[in-house]
């Protein structure tokens, strides 16, 4: 340091010398500002660059996770059996959002949203029920099923919903397919590779801006630690879901059973449970329900291996949590909803 000090000395009364025998002496340049500059201009091309750099990603509205892909394409809501009979299910590993509401009895059926990862296969797909479509028009889904009854069916086909009935395109070979090891009607299962051609030939969009789910950006430490919360739905039907803690995330079973997804043998595991306590009513003698998905009331939501107390809103459609009239967020990663009559129980184990 010493060294080069001394020799900028030198150099500067060297060329003043120079300058004074010439007679123009050049004036003195401002280093410091020009350096302030330079620095200045440096930061804003870092900052502009860095901004660019975001904008190249995009978040999956019904996941929160960043991608490098469009996220304008159609959500695709489908009805999976969830029989005894139709379990292993495939492809409920890859819904961003499953809802598990009663159908007959004490057996539950899903509603699978899939955005953000459409796997080949999915079902066994099973018929339809309006709450279900209630939900999936919350979402402006298309919404996927395997028959049901003429007055249900028209109620789809006047709710102005996006639909595929497949009733209409039993087992063609390239919408749905039978499979041969399991027997009606829990061997239906949606192809998704004949999707385009389906909704061209009704006339669908295939793209749509979809409004995204809250989604919070650090990890939510509100609420009592959980390892395992289980949900009776009576005395055949129990669904549980434990934390694990280095996954960071809830592993579903169902009656003491794995969830586990036939089509790539994984364990169905998401980040949110959501459980909606609504009114159910039975409405005829084969026990069909209707459930109020309208007037809110109480709830569970277990993230980050915590759970809280909440009440919970119909908001434009979609079933959201809320504590003391304040909107929550969701955790980053894939939701498991679960809809309860006032009978069920859940315990925190």
């Amino acid at each position: 340091m010493r060294k080069l000090t001394f020799f900028s000395v030198l150099v500067v009364l060297f060329l003043a010398a120079c300058n004074e025998e010439a007679g123009a002496a050049e004036p003195e340049k401002n280093t410091e500002k020009d350096t302030e500059v330079v620095e200045k201009e440096t930061k804003e091309k870092v900052t502009v660059e860095d901004e660019e750099t975001v904008e190249d990603f995009e978040i999956f509205p019904l996941t929160g996770e960043r991608t490098d892909e469009g996220t304008n394409g159609r959500i695709l809501s489908v009805m999976v059996n969830n029989h005894p009979k139709a379990r292993p299910q495939s492809g409920l590993s890859q819904a961003d959002v499953v809802y598990e509401v009663l159908a007959e009895g004490q057996i539950t059926r899903f509603l699978a949203l899939f955005h953000s990862d459409i796997p080949d296969t999915i079902g066994p797909v099973r018929s339809a029920r309006p709450y279900y479509f209630q939900i999936a028009d919350g979402y402006d889904a298309v919404y996927t099923y395997h028959g049901a009854s003429t007055a249900i069916n028209h109620k789809v086909a006047n709710s102005g919903i996006d639909y595929l009935d497949g009733a209409l395109y039993d087992n063609n070979g390239w919408l749905f397919d039978r499979s041969t090891d399991r027997i009606a009607p829990h061997n239906s299962y949606l192809l998704t590779e004949g999707l385009a051609k389906a909704m061209e030939r009704k006339s669908y969009e295939t793209t749509k801006e979809v409004e995204a789910l809250p989604f919070a950006d650090s990890e939510n430490s509100a609420g009592t630690p959980v390892d395992e919360v289980s949900i009776s739905y009576g005395a055949h039907t129990n669904v549980s879901f434990t934390y694990d803690q280095e996954g960071g995330h809830f592993l579903r079973s169902s009656d003491g059973e794995p969830t586990m997804d036939r089509s790539n043998d994984e364990r169905v595991s998401v980040e949110n449970v959501w459980i909606i306590e609504a009114d159910h009513r039975i409405i005829d003698n084969a026990g069909r329900r209707d459930i109020d998905l309208t007037s809110g009331g109480n709830g569970f939501l277990l993230q980050d291996g915590k759970m809280k107390e909440v009440q919970w809103k119909n908001v434009e459609g979609r079933l959201l949590p809320f504590k003391n009239n304040e909107p929550l967020a969701f955790t980053p990663g894939q939701t498991w909803v679960n809809i309860i009559p006032g009978n069920a129980v859940v315990e925190n184990e």
